[in-house]
């Protein structure tokens, strides 16, 4: 995984609710915890931002996926984002889009924008972004 020029505060901490912004047929993901992060310092929770893969499980969607872990890469953060231009962007919720275990996206297309740190990082999500900001 390449590293990002961008410094993205990290805000989601486990049990956050994630809305998924493809057409894989959920609705709604509940994180669990964060792939490839470990705990930190004792007693402090991980958190992710975007960019980064989670293991979320489907609280509201289809019947294939509702209760099951699923792997989740996050697309938009409401917390801002700071580029190294200068610029700081946020969005208005918190997305991710299903991947399965290659990296490879779920779903055929993604619902509103995508950041660019993300295309960064993962090549292939950035064919089924409508728009990247």
């Amino acid at each position: 995984m390449k590293g990002l020029a961008s410094h993205i505060i990290k805000t989601l901490v486990p049990g956050a609710t994630i809305t998924c912004a493809d057409n894989s047929g959920a609705y709604e993901f509940r994180m669990i915890h964060i792939i490839g992060k470990t705990e930190g310092r004792h007693g402090k929770m991980s958190a992710a931002g975007v960019g980064d893969i989670i293991s979320a499980s489907v609280r509201k969607g289809s019947a294939t996926y509702l209760k099951k872990p699923v792997r989740v890469v996050l697309i938009r953060q409401k917390s801002q984002i700071r580029r190294s231009s200068g610029m700081r962007i946020k969005f208005e919720d918190n997305a991710g889009i299903m991947i399965g275990e290659d990296n490879l996206p779920i779903g055929t297309e993604v619902k509103g924008a995508m950041a660019r740190e993300v295309v960064e990082r993962f090549v292939k999500v950035a064919g089924v972004a409508s728009r990247i900001v």
